[in-house]
């Protein structure tokens, strides 16, 4: 479970995670190994979203949300996988919190 605020908690699979390749630093390894994480969740049909923070959520995410109501945050700034997978979770967590 991902804690968000007091009465907010999403469950884990509600969040779908792929891994893409990132630029910048990191010397040759950068351009073979995938990095970078495009994380997916689906505020439309989440059941841990109240509609005032679903209409909310999905003004605040701009284009980052699909006609859809899926959220796609991506995180490559970091060197490692890991770091990159809670760069983005931590978007996610900061933008619903909003």
């Amino acid at each position: 479970m991902i804690p968000i605020t007091e009465h907010i908690t999403l469950e884990d699979d509600e969040i779908q995670e792929s891994f893409i390749r990132s630029s910048g630093p990191g010397g040759q390894n950068v351009n073979k190994t995938s990095t970078g994480v495009q994380l997916r969740f689906n505020a439309a049909t989440s059941p841990a979203l109240t509609d005032y923070v679903r209409t909310r959520l999905l003004s605040l995410a701009g284009s980052r949300a699909t006609a859809d109501g899926v959220i796609i945050i991506t995180a490559t700034e970091h060197r490692s996988q890991l770091a990159n997978r809670e760069e983005a979770l931590a978007r996610l967590v900061a933008l619903i919190r909003q």
